[in-house]
């Protein structure tokens, strides 16, 4: 049974669409839409005793995979599908390797979204038919920036993506209500934790996680 769905995607079409097919499907489920990383991070938190996570790849404030690698380290209970544009088998083999429960693309039909969604809720990992021997073959991806940053703290991640944006630890202090002396002590705690010197080589490793245009 299905009870709360969350759907993070930043096209509101998609996401209105998605939302009214899963819930003529599954109808007495809540569902809650969230477009940014920022939104994502806060429903995740008040709502973490939700069934499953539909997350898109491109998002504002999300970097290729690190919305994945974040829900997946701090949220493992709850699986988390990739809904995404790009059929590229390295990517859906790269979104398994990172946790994810399975990976639907924006092409597929309602049946074949809901099908999915039944798989993963009851246990399984989904994958398109036509994709599954071509992801099986695909290289394996090990990622040592991707592994660092799964040991970050919810509290680390937030201010590493406000990092990305190109905010001042003042103003990330004023936007996640701590001290700048705070703020400060987590931007330490990333670049230790991110084995890196700067707070510009952590936003470069970050962004480079980033996914073309069209995986959205």
């Amino acid at each position: 049974m299905i009870n709360k769905i969350i759907i993070a995607d930043d096209h509101p079409l998609f996401r209105s669409a998605l939302k009214s097919g899963v819930t003529m499907e599954f109808q007495n489920s809540e569902i809650i839409e969230v477009d940014s990383c920022k939104s994502l991070q806060e429903r995740v938190i008040k709502h973490s005793d939700c069934d499953l996570i539909l997350l898109d790849l491109c998002m504002p404030g999300i970097h290729g995979f690190s919305g994945l690698i974040f829900l997946r380290t701090q949220y493992p209970d709850i699986p988390v599908v990739i809904v995404s544009g790009t059929e590229d088998v390295n990517i859906v083999r790269q979104a398994i390797d990172f946790g994810s429960a399975g990976y639907i693309p924006k092409s597929s039909s309602l049946l074949e979204i809901v099908a999915a969604i039944k798989m993963v809720i009851d246990g399984g990992l989904y994958l398109p038919e036509n994709m599954v021997e071509d992801v099986k073959k695909a290289k394996p991806q090990k990622d040592e920036f991707a592994i660092c940053l799964g040991n970050l703290t919810p509290k680390q991640f937030t201010v590493l993506s406000y990092m990305a944006e190109g905010m001042l630890n003042k103003q990330i202090a004023a936007e996640i209500k701590v001290s700048e002396a705070t703020v400060k002590a987590h931007v330490t705690a990333i670049l230790n934790k991110l084995n890196v010197s700067s707070r510009t080589q952590a936003v470069i490793a970050l962004k480079g996680m980033d996914i073309s245009d069209n995986a959205s």
